[in-house]
């Protein structure tokens, strides 16, 4: 079941998204930025346990941004992330956004389901909220991609 994330969820997702964070293929989230931020996150609840989490962040007025798409590594490859993608894109019509856009490592995936990628420099208000203090930047490997709802 995909839903809304609650504070008591925190615990859970921290620990999912660390061995991305590892592997360098997910910028860290501390507890503090999680609960800051925790309104953004959906969730998809397995058996006994969160399997994954994604965010929706609105960066500007018709813009938002997809983040922390998380699933664990056995639940890969199942469509969970792809659905958890969709709840975001859902929340977002809403909202009344007309783009949506990501930065990953894995382009693939997001081009599968209808982003397309675009050059960094269409997205100055990520640049100057978030990139301007990223540790990798302006070195980013990231792939900028963009969905138009």
């Amino acid at each position: 079941m995909i839903r809304k994330a609650t504070a008591s969820d925190v615990l859970k997702i921290k620990p999912l998204i660390d061995p991305f964070v590892k592997q360098g293929l997910m910028l860290p989230r501390s507890l503090n930025s999680l609960y800051t931020f925790l309104r953004d996150f959906w969730v998809l609840d397995g058996e006994n346990d969160i399997i994954g989490c994604c965010a929706l962040s609105i960066t500007w007025e018709d813009l938002g941004e997809i983040r922390t798409l998380a699933i664990r590594q056995q639940d890969q490859g199942k469509t969970n992330g792809t659905s958890l993608v969709n709840a975001c894109i859902n929340e977002a019509r809403g909202l009344g956004l007309k783009r949506l856009f990501t930065l990953t490592y894995v382009p693939s995936f997001f081009k599968r389901i209808g982003f397309s990628e675009v050059d960094k420099a269409e997205l100055p208000h990520k640049i100057w909220a978030d990139c301007i203090n990223c540790p990798y930047f302006p070195d980013c490997r990231e792939v900028a991609l963009m969905c138009y709802l």
